[in-house]
C-alpha cells in the first residue's frame, strides 16, 4: 500500500494548502483559459471556502513528513458529497497515492459521491474512471453537464458512485 496519510486540515495547515493550491491551479491552467492573477496567484475562492464553510472539509495528503496533495469535499450536509478539488504533486503521482487518498477521503463520508473533470485532461479521465471502478465496481455512472455560467466551455464530465458505511476499513 502506498505511503499516504489523509487528515482533515486546520487553519495551521492553510499556508501549506495555499502552496499546494497554486500548484494545482497551475496544472489545471493547461486545460482552461485561466491565467494567474497579476500578483502570480490564481483564483482561490474554493481554497478559502474549504477552510471556512462548515459544509466543506479540506484534507491534506502527506507521505512521511512531506505534503503531497489536497482534497476538498463539499456537500457534507446535503444528499451528495462532491470531491470539489483533488490534487497530488507530480513527484508522487503514478505510485497509487492518489487512489489510496481518494479511497480514504470518501470512506470518511459514506453515501453518494460525485467528481467532475474535463474530457481534455486525458490523465484525469483515466484516473477517475479507475477510481470509480476501484470504489464501486460497475456501480458508477458518467455524464456530461454544462459548466454553469460558461457556455463557451465544453461540458464537464461527472462521475457518480456510492460509498457504503465502513468502506476500506
Amino acid at each position: 500500500m502506498p505511503d499516504v496519510s489523509v487528515r482533515l486540515a486546520n487553519m495551521a495547515d492553510h499556508p501549506v494548502a495555499e502552496r499546494l493550491w497554486l500548484m494545482f491551479r497551475h496544472d489545471m491552467s493547461e486545460f482552461s483559459d485561466l491565467l494567474p492573477n497579476p500578483d502570480g496567484t490564481f483564483r482561490s475562492d474554493r481554497l478559502r471556502t474549504a477552510f471556512t464553510d462548515t459544509d466543506w472539509a479540506p484534507y491534506l495528503l502527506t507521505s512521511g513528513r512531506h505534503p503531497v496533495g489536497l482534497a476538498f469535499v463539499r456537500g457534507l450536509t446535503g444528499p451528495t458529497r462532491v470531491l470539489n478539488s483533488f490534487f497530488v504533486v507530480r513527484g508522487a503521482r503514478r505510485a497509487g497515492i492518489g487512489l489510496r487518498a481518494v479511497q480514504e477521503v470518501v470512506a470518511k463520508h459514506p453515501g453518494p459521491w460525485e467528481v467532475a473533470f474535463q474530457d481534455g485532461n486525458a490523465a484525469a479521465v483515466h484516473f477517475w474512471r479507475r477510481v470509480a471502478t476501484a470504489i464501486a465496481g460497475d456501480a458508477w455512472a458518467e455524464e456530461r453537464r454544462p459548466v454553469p455560467g460558461r457556455p463557451d466551455l465544453p461540458p464537464d464530465v461527472w462521475i457518480s458512485f456510492g460509498v457504503p458505511s465502513k468502506a476500506y476499513d
